[in-house]
């Protein structure tokens, strides 16, 4: 009966804990497809040449197609762009110019691991020594802002993911502890026979390991429930709280469960092995 409630008492602490790390890992990979999704959308727009043709046009998406670093690549025609002129601003330039004033452009997606402001320098200087390019353009303070506030989120999430660990450390160890020193005379009476301290811990380790398993199921079922709940009222959540993220998010949470039972258990069972006496 002892043993029941000290498991159960062990069982909730660390269910508690991994609740909250699962929960910053989930938002951290969360945080990071938000990003890409916005990455996935910067658009570097390519202006051409007055005097390039279409023939030239296409050939110059023909070998943009090949660069490691394109998405998709959308065509805008002269006849196109003046059309968009005309629906947005309701008024035809050739009206009053005598001729559409618009070049040929090309607005290239850019992979996500492009993104950052390094990469699209150099791409933008790649794109400026190309044949037929007059000019280059993005959106370079979206793009520092995007990095700065992800890495801002990045390390307030680690802050706070080692600040749970050392707290799950603390809080775990102390309740091994106490289990552990309330079967301090059998584990006496077990030294007094000659018992090995392998074969004394075994039994503690495998408590451990189902109370890390448990609380590892009982902590994803707390955030898988959670998103569901989410996707009910919001179903744009899915497409940010992705299967994989959460897959990752579980076996996360699992594995950290599993470390933090285990290790406190066995450095718990070993600080009483050591003691001399029975107190």
């Amino acid at each position: 009966m002892v043993w029941a409630m000290q498991a159960f008492t062990s069982t909730v602490s660390v269910s508690l804990l991994l609740i909250l790390l699962g929960f910053v890992v989930l938002f951290s990979l969360t945080a990071r497809v938000v990003a890409d999704s916005v990455r996935e959308n910067l658009t570097v727009t390519v202006v051409l040449e007055d005097d390039a043709q279409s023939a030239d046009a296409e050939q110059l998406q023909d070998s943009l197609n090949t660069k490691c670093y394109v998405s998709n690549i959308d065509y805008i025609s002269r006849e196109q762009a003046l059309q968009e002129q005309i629906e947005s601003m309701g008024i035809d330039p050739t009206d009053f110019l005598g001729a559409n004033p618009f070049s040929i452009s090309m607005e290239i997606k850019v992979k996500p691991e492009y993104s950052c402001n390094d990469s699209l320098q150099w791409i933008s200087a790649e794109l400026r020594n190309m044949k037929y390019v007059a000019d280059v353009m993005y959106q370079k303070d979206l793009v520092e802002s995007l990095n700065r506030n992800l890495h801002r989120a990045s390390f307030f999430l680690l802050g706070v993911a080692l600040l749970l660990v050392i707290i799950s450390l603390s809080l775990i160890n102390n309740t091994v502890r106490l289990s552990v020193f309330a079967h301090r005379f059998v584990i006496h009476t077990m030294k007094l026979v000659g018992a090995k301290w392998s074969f004394i811990r075994r039994p503690f380790l495998v408590r451990g390991f189902w109370i890390g398993v448990v609380s590892a199921l009982i902590a994803d079922a707390v955030i898988f429930f959670s998103v569901h709940w989410a996707a009910v009222y919001d179903a744009s959540v899915l497409h940010y709280v992705t299967q994989q993220n959460l897959i990752i998010t579980a076996l996360s949470v699992l594995g950290i469960g599993l470390l933090l039972s285990l290790v406190c258990t066995y450095f718990s069972v070993t600080h009483c092995l050591k003691m001399r006496g029975v107190y």
